[in-house]
């Protein structure tokens, strides 16, 4: 292992609906998601990303530094992450952003790495589970000029101008090799990812009972005003830096709607029907039966 130095990461994360849990009572009848219907989580290869990064910087020391771009109630995700060791989270949240495609988003985060300034690494899941694109990721490599290295799961070595990393692919897997700064899509194989920390929870002077924190994780409380949100976070301490279209330069034409060329030209309802069905007789006679029928019919060879 080359000797360790300082490394600075960004990690790019995501408030995503669970679509685990997707039903046909969240679709809208125009075919969209109607994501207020759904609980909002953590981006499960965002995790993966995130711990990769708590654990180059346990190696190596330097910062970690997450970004989310959403709505306001996305900051529950960013508080996750100081919660888990994150040095620093910011919040991209503007009306501007809204209704933003692969495109637009990549833009605005190439937007928001720039004004941080100086980096090492940049990681991200490989996708959203809402999107199942992994557009973002390479796109924003690919507006901020700097290499990248997609499905990454083991880091194997960081130098001070390199990284070498594995690379899970279906047909097996790759090592690579690929100077630094550059950007790193995480898969979900990559680690497990640690739970939050009741230590740096408590440093940070959470002061809601365990139930409170609880229902923060899951669904933000609603409040009539936004007087009355400042006075939660505040009391809290859970205040996240929002940086909006203008703090980070972007051109509106770049960012939301206006920036986003991506058209959904059609959506198909997928509905399952019951077919032809055979039973097979619990014996090995009976399965024996079944595999050759299997064979000649080219399910299994």
């Amino acid at each position: 292992m080359t000797e360790a130095r300082p490394i600075n990461s960004v990690v790019l994360v995501k408030q995503v609906p669970d679509t685990h849990n997707l039903s046909g009572e969240v679709m809208t009848k125009e075919g969209t998601m109607n994501r207020g219907a759904l609980e909002a989580i953590f981006n499960p290869e965002d995790l993966n990303a995130l711990e990769m990064a708590l654990e180059i910087k346990g190696r190596h020391g330097g910062t970690v530094t997450v970004i989310t771009m959403g709505p306001p109630k996305a900051a529950n995700i960013l508080r996750e992450s100081l919660f888990r060791g994150a040095d620093k989270v910011i919040l991209l949240t503007d009306r501007k952003f809204a209704g933003a495609d692969t495109l637009a988003t990549s833009y605005a985060l190439m937007c928001a790495v720039r004004k941080l300034g100086q980096f090492d690494l940049i990681l991200a899941g490989r996708q959203a589970i809402d999107g199942d694109t992994a557009q973002v990721g390479p796109q924003t490599a690919e507006k901020l000029g700097i290499p990248q290295i997609t499905y990454a799961e083991t880091i194997i070595d960081i130098s001070p101008t390199h990284i070498t990393a594995e690379r899970a692919l279906d047909s097996g897997s790759e090592i690579v090799r690929c100077t630094l700064p550059c950007l790193l899509t995480v898969v979900g194989s990559a680690n497990t990812p640690r739970p939050a920390s009741v230590r740096r929870q408590m440093a940070r002077k959470l002061s809601a009972a365990p139930g409170e924190y609880a229902a923060l994780r899951t669904k933000w409380p609603e409040f009539e005003t936004d007087e009355a949100l400042e006075a939660f976070l505040a009391e809290h301490d859970l205040k996240i830096p929002v940086w909006t279209a203008d703090d980070i330069g972007a051109t509106e034409g770049s960012i939301g709607l206006a920036g986003s060329p991506t058209q959904v030209h059609k959506i198909n309802f997928v509905v399952l029907e019951g077919g032809e069905s055979k039973t097979i007789a619990p014996t090995p006679e009976g399965i024996k039966e079944m595999i050759a029928e299997l064979v000649h019919e080219y399910i299994v060879g």
